[in-house]
């Protein structure tokens, strides 16, 4: 069972679970954009995708400031609550860096190409120059395979402890479950 303690509040599962399916979307579109015609415009989707995750990744991180996270069981050695807390730790600042890149080579004064976020409003350019834009074009593509594996870790990690471990780790991060209480 698991108890009132243990289990993350309502808040953090949906900021998790937005961000995830948004992150993942974008990933996906991010690794295979040159395979999908340009007709259908999903680099437009793409930026504005990386927005929403920026934002919604600041109100996490303003909402776990305010909110503490449940303990990580104690059946858990140190080395695995070290990795755990280290990999969160990453993830966290990719979810920033990764949109902030996105947005800055975007802002190339060069070729500026502002957001519109979609199709509701335009985002400004950033104040880059070339270089700038041209470094993180490179930081962007470099960070999304960076990305792409810690999610696929996190996600292997989510499914050995709930299927191999049996433990309560996954499900404290499931929406719609009661708490006992």
């Amino acid at each position: 069972m698991i108890e009132r303690g243990d289990r993350y509040s309502r808040g953090a599962i949906a900021f998790h679970w937005s961000i995830a399916a948004l992150v993942l979307l974008n990933l996906i579109i991010g690794l295979f954009h040159d395979a999908i015609p340009r007709a259908w415009g999903v680099m437009p989707i793409h930026k504005s995708l990386g927005i929403a995750v920026l934002v919604l990744t600041l109100g996490r991180i303003a909402w776990r400031l305010t909110h503490k996270p449940p303990h990580l069981p104690e059946l858990l050695s140190a080395w695995e609550k070290a990795t755990a807390h280290t990999v969160h730790l990453i993830l966290y600042a990719l979810l920033l860096i990764l949109p902030v890149s996105g947005w800055l080579l975007s802002s190339n004064p060069e070729r500026p190409r502002p957001i519109n976020w979609f199709g509701l409003f335009e985002i400004p350019v950033l104040p880059a120059t070339p270089t700038i834009a041209h470094n993180a074009h490179e930081a962007h593509e470099l960070l999304g395979y960076l990305m792409t594996a810690l999610v696929l870790i996190h996600i292997a990690a989510a499914l050995r402890h709930h299927f191999l471990l049996r433990d309560k780790v996954l499900v404290r991060m499931l929406p719609g479950l009661r708490r006992n209480g």
